[in-house]
């Protein structure tokens, strides 16, 4: 169905997961990829599609027992689309003789590829008699199994040998709708009261978070529009907080945020505290979603086009007493809300990552007050762009000081793992946070 209750045929929706799926193995995000899907079959297609991302190592290894030779591009992915719809039948959106007879009839109405409709029958249907027996076969491959690449198992399997299956499987599992209460606007206990009167279940997660206990579209959200609360995962609404703790200063707080958008973290700044910010990022379009954000919230900032990395271009050289740098990184923390990231990702993405990182410490850290504090953050579980990044900075850096952190969150929900004390539900993404304090001049 779409918004105006229309039924979108499903072949027409397994089309469009195909073309996605085919974008992102031709490197494109799957967000950027999905914009081009028509508005009214985008909500049924990214689910299927996220489905299908966290299968695909599954699916493809179907494929390669089905097929001596990968068919063409877009046959590919629209049968390993299918595989991964099918392989584990509780998990199935559809009963899979369905999937396979929609999955026969999106590749004729294809005209480019409509001769390879009877090859997309004879393999799912010989997967359909044989399925159990493949599925066994293929249940010894890591790739299968956990649905990440090779290499991204092996470096978390080494880098958290007592951790690694959880990571893998939170990945693996829908991320839950989290929102931030815009507390200079509502409470999160009267939130909470006006989700309940709208028919929403939801429960608290820490001093600013709303758990929703099903998603829905944010403009359906009561006071969503006027900036009552925005979308944001319980670990990231730890970094507002977290660098602001403990600074005693008169007047309001100077404060950069580096690497803002689409500034979410800009705004609890704003919403928590007597700020000057000046957010700055380095596209000029996910700057004016800073500006899109700030708006619907009722809040100001300086918002700065530039690269974070060459501060002679845009600083007015007044040290700040606060830097937000929320660094680019893998990404590999937000993967159970983006699961195209495993895929797009290459190995030596990291290494290159890190180097980035490692940049934009050294250049910010001059423009912070002696006394000022500087966060640094990532949303990884990757040790190189955490821990051992933050471990090289202090050991070139005599004076900065490493505060109370909570170092790596590891990714999971709430029906796994223990609780952190700001975020009890135990729902949240993966992330890296070092609170760093400058020592006097």
């Amino acid at each position: 169905m779409n918004a105006k209750g229309q039924q979108i045929p499903l072949w027409q929706q397994l089309q469009s997961v195909a073309t996605v799926l085919q974008a992102v193995r031709n490197g494109v995000s799957g967000t950027a990829a999905l914009t081009d899907i028509s508005a009214p079959s985008r909500p049924g297609v990214q689910a299927l599609t996220f489905q299908v991302l966290r299968s695909l190592g599954r699916a493809e290894a179907l494929r390669t027992l089905l097929v001596k030779r990968v068919p063409p591009a877009w046959v590919d992915a629209l049968l390993c689309t299918a595989l991964a719809l099918t392989w584990r039948e509780q998990d199935a959106p559809y009963e899979a003789f369905t999937l396979v007879n929609q999955a026969v009839e999106a590749t004729k109405k294809n005209a480019a590829v409509s001769a390879q409709a009877g090859f997309v029958n004879a393999c799912l249907r010989r997967f359909l008699r044989e399925r159990s027996a493949m599925v066994g076969s293929t249940d010894n491959d890591p790739v299968a199994s956990w649905n990440h690449p090779k290499w991204w198992i092996d470096r978390v399997q080494k880098e958290w040998p007592n951790r690694w299956q959880d990571i893998l499987k939170a990945n693996n599992r829908k991320a839950p709708m989290s929102l931030r209460v815009n507390v200079r606007r509502t409470t999160t206990s009267r939130y909470l009261a006006t989700l309940k009167t709208a028919g929403l279940n939801a429960l608290a997660a820490g001093p600013y978070g709303v758990i929703l206990d099903q998603a829905k579209p944010v403009l359906e959200l009561s006071g969503f529009a006027q900036g009552m609360v925005s979308v944001q995962d319980g670990a990231a609404q730890l970094a507002a907080p977290l660098l602001l703790s403990g600074l005693e200063l008169v007047g309001p707080i100077h404060v950069l945020d580096a690497c803002a958008a689409p500034g979410g973290k800009t705004a609890h700044l704003l919403e928590i505290a007597d700020c000057q910010v000046i957010a700055i990022d380095i596209d000029p379009v996910r700057c004016d979603r800073i500006h899109e954000t700030l708006r619907r919230l009722g809040l100001r900032a300086k918002v700065l086009t530039g690269d974070a990395a060459y501060p002679a271009a845009w600083w007015d050289g007044q040290q700040f007493d606060a830097i937000l740098l929320d660094a680019p990184c893998s990404a590999s923390g937000i993967v159970r809300r983006h699961p195209d990231i495993r895929w797009l990702r290459r190995e030596s993405d990291i290494a290159q990552l890190a180097l980035i990182q490692a940049k934009l410490l050294n250049t910010l850290w001059p423009l912070l007050k002696p006394h000022g504090r500087l966060l640094y953050c990532t949303c990884s579980v990757f040790r190189s762009e955490g821990e051992d990044q933050i471990q090289t900075f202090l050991a070139h850096n005599t004076g900065a000081t490493l505060l109370p952190s909570p170092g790596h969150l590891m990714p999971q929900d709430g029906a796994n793992g223990g609780s952190v004390p700001d975020n009890p539900a135990c729902d949240h993404d993966g992330f890296y946070f070092a609170l760093l304090e400058k020592a006097a001049a």
